[in-house]
């Protein structure tokens, strides 16, 4: 200890104290310029473009409000993707020697159609990284407390003040803000093509099993005959029995007495669309209950019919299909603006709901019937998000 102490107050026999003293601060203060020199050099719009794979994320940037506006204010690469404080600034330059190292070494992102392939992964990864943050680096330009929502449309000022209320996170309503949206299908399509894999690995053989997508309803095992109907996305059918690559199969739902009794739904008096039935399907219903919806005086049958299906595309559980269909919703709805809870509306409210919304995404019509199915079996009516 000792020796310690003497190693601290004459750390040197050739140099004095004071001079050591002195190298250190230089050293010190040498540092701290390269530093600062070095942040203030690699946080330009140059430097962030020069390589060839941020080309085209430069152009779409250049076209967008925070590169030249009316005001004459730009943001640059840095206002939106590092963060002001020391430690965030820090830690933001590690993370994108990521990038340098995919560039550069792995090749992964090193052409305009490998950036593509990844875009949608990158983008998310963006977006994560804002929304932990509270996407502090938007509202250190933007503040809610600063807004003048007088100067902007009435429906504008309605969603900023309920934006404001609840400190949202700017990314949830402006992911498309400076650079095109990526392929949002990318994910959830390849989710679907797991689901596929999974459910051929399963071979169809559970009881109980739940369509992936639509189906045709046959009187027969014969899968080249007349389709008596179709078995809608995400639903129930229980296995009565099999032969080759057939299934025959019970389908249970309700239909409305008065009506021509073809759409069978999952819920009475709900518009959850189950399966419809005609010809040789229909004439084997079976009614198990009659009730009427005190709502509308409608009168409802709860019935069972038996049908043939092909084994492909049938799975053992519901869970893997509401989990795709709500990356769907996240990757569509939530593109362009904060997606409602499924519980905000009601089963039928969804149906008007997602239809208004329906020029603003592209789905596949199975897709768009995915979709509606999660929401409504999650919507206000059905029990919520918590209840299938």
């Amino acid at each position: 200890m000792k020796k310690l102490w003497q190693k601290l107050i004459k750390p040197s026999s050739k140099y004095p104290i004071l001079a050591l003293v002195l190298v250190g601060i230089g050293i010190t203060l040498a540092g701290t310029f390269v530093v600062h020199k070095g942040f203030e050099v690699t946080s330009t719009i140059e430097f962030c473009t020069s390589c060839h794979t941020m080309e085209q994320n430069y152009e779409e940037y250049k076209e967008s409000v925070h590169f030249k506006n009316a005001s004459g204010v730009q943001a640059v690469c840095t206002d939106c993707h590092q963060p002001k404080d020391f430690p965030g600034k820090v830690f933001r330059k590690l993370e994108a020697a990521k990038d340098l190292y995919h560039h550069f070494v792995t090749g992964k992102i090193d052409t305009p159609e490998k950036f593509e392939d990844e875009r949608l992964g990158m983008a998310q990864a963006v977006w994560a990284r804002m929304s932990g943050q509270n996407s502090k680096t938007c509202k250190s330009c933007h503040s809610y407390d600063d807004m003048d929502h007088s100067k902007q449309s009435a429906k504008a000022a309605m969603e900023m003040k309920k934006a404001a209320a609840a400190d949202m996170n700017c990314i949830e309503c402006h992911k498309g803000i400076a650079h095109e949206l990526p392929n949002m299908a990318g994910g959830f399509q390849k989710d679907f093509e797991e689901l596929q894999s999974t459910a051929n690995t399963q071979g169809a053989a559970s009881k109980t099993l739940y369509s992936l997508g639509e189906k045709d309803l046959y009187a027969t095992a014969d899968a080249n005959g007349k389709a008596e109907g179709k078995l809608l996305p995400a639903s129930e059918v229980t296995v009565l029995e099999r032969k080759d690559d057939m299934l025959k199969i019970k389908v249970d739902g309700w239909l409305e007495k008065a009506g021509k009794g073809r759409v069978m739904t999952e819920y009475m008096g709900k518009r959850v669309f189950k399966a419809t039935i005609r010809g040789d399907v229909k004439a084997t219903e079976q009614l198990i209950e009659e009730q009427t919806d005190s709502a509308t005086d409608i009168v409802w049958q709860h019935v069972s019919v038996e049908a043939w299906i092909t084994t492909a595309d049938m799975i053992d559980n519901i869970k893997p299909i509401w989990n795709y269909a709500e990356d769907i919703y996240g990757s569509t709805c939530n593109a362009c603006h904060a997606a409602p809870d499924p519980a905000h509306f009601t089963a039928n409210g969804w149906i008007s709901g997602l239809n208004a919304m329906s020029a603003y995404y592209r789905l596949s019509k199975t897709e768009e019937r995915t979709l509606l199915k999660y929401l409504q079996n999650h919507g206000k009516d059905t029990g919520g998000a918590g209840a299938h």
